[in-house]
């Protein structure tokens, strides 16, 4: 992800933009952003085809350019359906030609369990000055409301790229929201935040809500502390109804109406919880390393949650603390920036959390019952089970390199995000003595209701480096050239995906407008179409000075998720796998980061001797 400012001066922005200071500030810009491009079938074509050359035998690059130039012929099926999906765009009731039927195949048709393969983390930096669970609960909650009023009352500045002010709209699925089981896709929902001033805390697997704003005026630290403090003391053990929400999506649509219907008072609880503003887990773990407290906010112990709200802010008993997202309505950029911004409130003490007044008339914690049936206590083991199975198989390991940061990387004029890209690629080379198709998410957030593209990582200029580096004969000049011509190319890229035009999302929209009974043109059945979008790597990533971890699954069973963060004297990769060999893997980043330095060393301006 490219760094997002959240401010700059209306006044630099190009013709065509336009103020609508009705829709309040967070969402002024809203209805003048462009609209998604749909790219010509020529550059897709030519895009595409320098994206699989590097993956492809000479055999296989032969029927795969047959194929793409079967496709876009005069008069080919390509022609026909491009002109469907320009329709589909110059429609001024589609905002975005992509965003629905991207949401439904990406996320809400999705079957998989949102835990781990769905949801996403972020490990906070420690807060020494609140070691106690309590005291950290407060002041995150504090410093999350705060964020909260700007997104409620639409005053949050938008956030720019290149100048370019950004899509706000996903911002309105962040509080009050969750995501609701359903077949064959979910859906979403949304309640007024005005009616709905409660935090749904969960302690011992037990779901309680608290109001965050009593008579008018909201809940001051201290107050929430003890709210916290009252859960601590008065929570029981109880049946592990959050566990249900990591079920797979089919399993737990049926299990979602039993639970409902099995009782009124079922019902009403679901509807606390869906309605909530945000989540606090209080967990039970105390963990230390940044791979325990990676496992703690990734996932937990599978109970203490509840998987379908799109935020949920985890304590643990020695302080430490996280979050954990739901990814269906809203990218990680969004909770990246509200994480950020509430850390520094508190890392700065920007706010009055110190403030030791409390109002005697505050209500209780209330609890949330349920009645649970025989059935439903069955459902329940069985999602535990299935649980366990899913965590089980996968591998963690946390990469925190020393070694050096973005400052260095700048020294040597390099793009920091493609620089780590090409760290990543040398480390998968040195694994498997090859390159394999990767994904890296470019955002197309400045158009109406943007999310993501797909960057294609892996270019005929990436494995040239990465053959070079492996060959003992290459020499550091013709590695360093080599190295920029990779950097290069990626930028080139993940530009060009982040402006509408990458190839994954254009040809996914060709396919959408095939209509019934036509026949699937030969481009989409070439083996090669499928393997370059089988992401043997996916990869993605967002940085904050008050984060030590981030991180997500990988996508496919034989592939990896690697996330990483890149501040300014540090990097740092979240590796996942399903028992390929992450501790390998972890190795290889920290080699290959090492060897890339080594490598681009020399090309520094040597220091000016001081006389």
């Amino acid at each position: 992800m490219a760094p997002i400012a959240a401010r700059r001066q209306q006044s630099t922005l190009p013709a065509g933009y336009k103020e609508d200071h009705s829709k309040g500030a967070m969402l002024r810009f809203e209805d003048s952003l462009p609209r998604l491009p749909v790219p010509t079938l020529e550059e897709t074509a030519r895009r595409y085809l320098k994206s699989v050359h590097p993956l492809l035998s000479k055999t296989e690059f032969e029927a795969t350019t047959k194929a793409v130039n079967e496709f876009v012929a005069p008069g080919g099926p390509g022609e026909t359906l491009q002109k469907r999906l320009v329709a589909r765009r110059e429609n001024p009731e589609v905002r975005n030609w992509i965003a629905e039927w991207w949401n439904e195949a990406a996320y809400m048709g999705y079957r998989d369990p949102v835990v781990p393969y769905v949801s996403y983390f972020y490990s906070h930096r420690d807060d020494r000055k609140r070691r106690n669970p309590a005291k950290r609960a407060a002041a995150i909650s504090t410093a999350v409301l705060e964020f909260k009023k700007m997104v409620d009352s639409g005053s949050l500045e938008p956030e720019y790229m290149k100048k370019l002010p950004m899509a706000m709209s996903s911002y309105e699925w962040m509080f009050n929201c969750s995501r609701v089981p359903k077949k064959p896709a979910d859906t979403t929902v949304k309640y007024p935040f005005r009616e709905n001033q409660h935090i749904l805390v969960i302690r011992k697997n037990q779901f309680w809500k608290v109001p965050h704003i009593v008579g008018g005026v909201q809940l001051n630290t201290s107050e929430l502390e003890q709210q916290f403090q009252r859960i601590y003391e008065k929570a029981e053990k109880s049946a592990p109804i959050g566990a249900l929400t990591s079920q797979n999506r089919d399993v737990w649509t049926d299990v979602y109406t039993r639970l409902k219907s099995a009782s009124a008072l079922n019902a009403a609880s679901v509807e606390a919880i869906e309605a909530a503003s945000f989540v606090v887990c209080l967990d039970d773990a105390s963990p230390v390393t940044l791979e325990e407290r990676a496992h703690q906010y990734w996932h937990g112990d599978g109970s203490n949650r509840w998987f379908d709200k799109p935020l949920q802010f985890i304590v643990n008993e020695n302080g430490t603390s996280g979050f954990m997202g739901e990814h269906s309505m809203m990218d990680g950029t969004p909770t990246h920036r509200l994480n950020d911004y509430a850390n520094m409130l508190i890392f700065t003490n920007a706010l009055p959390f110190d403030d030791p007044s409390i109002r005697s008339d505050l209500p209780n914690p209330t609890p949330l019952r349920f009645n649970l049936t025989p059935e439903l206590k069955s459902d329940i083991d069985d999602a535990q089970a299935h649980f366990a199975r899913q965590i089980g198989a996968h591998e963690l390991r946390v990469q925190a390199y020393q070694g050096y940061g973005k400052g260095l990387i700048k020294k040597f004029k390099c793009s920091p995000d493609a620089y780590v890209q090409l760290i990543i690629q040398l480390a998968y080379h040195k694994f498997y003595g090859k390159n394999r198709p990767t994904y890296e998410s470019a955002a197309t957030r400045r158009f109406q209701q943007g999310r993501t593209e797909t960057c294609r990582s892996v270019s005929d200029e990436s494995v040239a480096f990465c053959a070079a580096m492996a060959d003992a004969s290459t020499t550091p000049e013709q590695g360093q050239k080599l190295f920029r011509d990779a950097l290069n190319a990626h930028v080139k890229y993940i530009s060009d995906a982040s402006d509408g035009r990458g190839v994954d999302r254009h040809l996914f929209g060709l396919k959408k407008c095939l209509k019934e009974g036509e026949t699937l043109p030969t481009l989409y059945q070439d083996p090669a179409f499928t393997y370059s979008s089988t992401w043997f790597i996916s990869s993605s990533q967002l940085s904050s000075e008050y984060f030590n971890g981030y991180g997500w699954s990988q996508v496919v069973d034989d592939g990896w998720g690697i996330a990483y963060m890149i501040n300014e004297n540090s990097l740092q990769f979240n590796v996942c796998s399903k028992g390929l060999g992450s501790d390998k893997m972890s190795f290889y980043l920290n080699e290959a980061a090492g060897d890339i330095r080594d490598l681009m060393l020399p090309t520094l301006d040597a220091p000016k001797a001081k006389l």
